[in-house]
């Protein structure tokens, strides 16, 4: 039992903490992202993180990368249960405080440092029987839901999911293309002349450029009106992106995948870097790291985009005053609109309490999409 937690106050106790691995289907049918990356996952299994506490309320959270099943049963034995064990469960500021302190010495992978946060705040819906967007402090009750496409085959199939996804409500498009200079700007410029000029488009570069292929794609998109150009290079190097943004006059969504939470977004946009950045529960240190980024952005009146399909997203995205969409993930032709997004293109606030996930030990068939959407999500 950990003193320096113990000694807070409040009624409320962790009294275990305990994970369970969950089958993970692969996405059927599989689906690519651009040339160097690894396509769709195959059939494997993830962890699932259950919290309880000595009133009986619980809290779950998922670490969706495959294999990370043993890698939270080491942490569980080794390190969280003497952390946690007696510590109050609504002192979420707290215990995230006391993450990143473990983190100094366990260097936590970039999807495990916000895991018990994340478990902490499905808890906290769950005890006060509210949906965790209303006890983050909700804003909205709906939303306009993106398209947000994998890598299809050729100009001609991207054109044809396009004006499917318009078809079927989405008021907007994202493109993941292959990762070549020229022919993705080739595609994103043919996008807007098919799609018109009023219609928004953004693109994911998924880190597959140079500094001289990331301004020509920039030309390109800048020239073909696009709301956004997401991480065109890989996010160690900040500079690289001011620079980035001296020769381009497209808007940049920046801070996708880099370690450092809200931390690493603020000199993102000290460098004058960012007109939106990219926050999620996932890979930015649970649902307080991700709010963190959100409020920062506020401050200096920029977007937070929620990154990925995810049921976390859909909470984050009703939550933050300064985003404008949830993130669909399109991987078929023919296109299937995703489940919970109407025929207006609007995805509506989860309800009943806490996030919404089944506590488990032995989770129900209708789990197994939102662990396939998880998992290639964070993957992208």
């Amino acid at each position: 039992m950990n003193k320096y937690l113990l000694d807070q106050g409040g009624a409320l106790r962790i009294t275990n903490l305990e994970t369970f691995t969950v089958f993970a289907p692969g996405a059927k049918p599989s689906f690519a992202w651009r040339h160097g990356l690894p396509g769709s996952s195959p059939d494997g299994y993830v962890s699932v993180l259950r919290i309880s506490t000595d009133e009986g309320v619980e809290g779950v959270a998922i670490a969706p990368r495959p294999g990370s099943a043993p890698i939270m049963a080491d942490l569980v034995e080794r390190v969280f249960l003497k952390e946690f064990i007696g510590a109050d469960p609504l002192q979420r500021e707290l215990l995230w405080h006391r993450m990143w302190e473990l983190d100094r010495v366990y260097e936590f992978p970039i999807n495990i440092l916000g895991i018990i946060d994340t478990a902490l705040w499905d808890l906290a819906g769950r005890y006060y029987n509210a949906p965790t967007w209303e006890v983050l402090g909700g804003y909205r009750k709906e939303i306009e839901a993106c398209a947000s496409t994998s890598t299809f085959s050729t100009v001609e199939e991207f054109i044809d999911v396009a004006t499917q996804c318009v078809e079927l409500g989405y008021p907007a498009l994202k493109v993941h293309a292959w990762g070549d200079a020229r022919k993705d700007a080739d595609l994103c410029q043919k996008l807007r002349d098919h799609l018109g000029p009023e219609y928004p488009l953004m693109y994911d570069g998924s880190a597959g450029f140079d500094m001289a292929d990331a301004v020509y794609v920039g030309d390109a998109l800048y020239e073909a009106d696009y709301l956004w150009y997401e991480e065109p290079m890989r996010e160690f190097n900040i500079t690289a992106y001011k620079w980035l943004a001296e020769r381009v006059r497209v808007p940049l969504n920046v801070g996708e995948t880099s370690d450092g939470s809200f931390m690493n977004t603020a000199d993102f946009i000290s460098s004058g870097a960012a007109t939106f950045v990219r926050t999620s529960t996932e890979i930015r240190g649970g649902f307080t790291g991700a709010m963190r980024i959100a409020h920062l952005a506020d401050a200096y009146r920029l977007r937070a985009e929620p990154h990925g399909n995810t049921i976390y997203a859909r909470h984050l995205c009703m939550a933050i005053p300064n985003c404008t969409y949830y993130e669909s993930l399109v991987t078929s032709n023919p296109v299937v609109r995703e489940a919970g997004i109407n025929e207006k293109g609007i995805v509506m606030a989860p309800r009943g309490p806490g996030v919404g996930l089944p506590l488990g030990p032995h989770y129900p068939q209708e789990l197994e999409p939102y662990v396939v959407d998880l998992a290639e999500s964070v993957q992208k």
